[in-house]
């Protein structure tokens, strides 16, 4: 089973506005709500491919139901928490004419170690050997800059391979639990080891340097339209982005995630998680919002993905 975990969700409002301009009045043409938060947004993917996962998570409020009706209504199950406070709601400005995309964010709700332990200790409830758990996204206010580390760890320990999808400190903090796999962009990994890296085998050996000091099993580095880097400690690929109509790069990241899940889950060769993560990545980008690609879709581009190994 896949378990996803999302602290820190959200209710993704995604609205469309031509020629966006700050300090003045614009106008929607075009609008939709969805339940988000990345782990969320993981979920929901794993579901367009035909697997399964319950999505883990503290929510608030009356947004907090909105999300858990909305994830009802897909049939996605679910182990949230419910805790005093009002979940947030996350504003997206898509700008098709400027070709940009704006993030609004609230900060979210307040939480205590307490109210985390008990989600952990309910989630090792469920794990059995071999299941996946998905941790990605931002933390909450309250919740200490080691949380993914502790995760991490403890999710391990009872037998499942994480995938860790953070950035700064928490990607730093969850690495030295050593995750299974993780999926920095190449700004992110530029980040993490304070160089400027851009070409794949700057990112490979980055990459490289990072599985051995922390004992990571794969690497992922995503770089946006140039495609992605898959290394393992045996073999780098590099997978050629495909060019797509662009709808909306919010929660395209989530969407590899969620592909590189079902994956490891359904034990595809590195060829085969090449295929399906690079046009589950590219049908998302092809949607509005974070409403996820349709399995169709994905499968249509798959054929299109060009990849060698390095």
């Amino acid at each position: 089973m896949i378990y996803t975990v999302t602290l820190n969700p959200a209710l993704d409002k995604t609205v469309e506005i031509l020629s966006f301009t700050v300090d003045s009045v614009n106008r929607i043409t075009a609008m939709r709500t969805d339940p988000g938060g990345k782990g969320i947004n993981v979920s929901k993917v794993i579901d367009k491919l035909g697997s399964r996962s319950i999505a883990a998570g503290i929510l608030g409020g009356g947004t907090g139901k909105a999300i858990l009706s909305a994830l009802e209504a897909m049939n996605l199950a679910s182990c949230f928490h419910f805790i005093p406070g009002e979940t947030r709601t996350n504003l997206k400005v898509v700008d098709p004419e400027r070709h940009t995309n704006t993030d609004i964010n609230e900060p979210g709700l307040t939480v205590t170690e307490d109210i985390l332990n008990d989600l952990l200790r309910e989630l090792l409830g469920k794990l059995s050997e071999e299941d996946i758990v998905v941790l990605s996204g931002s933390l909450p206010k309250g919740a200490p800059k080691d949380t993914y580390g502790t995760w991490v760890k403890a999710c391990r320990e009872s037998g499942a391979k994480v995938i860790l999808d953070a950035d700064g400190d928490l990607l730093e903090a969850g690495l030295k639990a050593s995750p299974y796999l993780i999926k920095p962009n190449n700004h992110e990994i530029s980040r993490l080891l304070n160089e400027t890296l851009s070409t794949p085998k700057e990112l490979e050996a980055a990459a490289k340097k990072l599985m051995a000091q922390y004992g990571i099993t794969k690497i992922v580095v995503s770089m946006g339209s140039e495609g992605a880097l898959y290394v393992t400690k045996d073999r780098t690929v590099y997978a050629e982005g495909l060019k797509v109509p662009v709808g909306s790069t919010v929660g395209a990241g989530d969407s590899v995630v969620a592909a590189l899940a079902v994956a490891e889950e359904s034990g595809m060769s590195l060829e085969e998680a090449v295929r399906l993560s690079t046009a589950t990545g590219a049908a998302n980008v092809m949607c509005s919002g974070t409403q996820a690609a349709e399995y169709e879709v994905i499968k249509e581009l798959m054929p299109k993905v060009v990849f060698h190994s390095l």
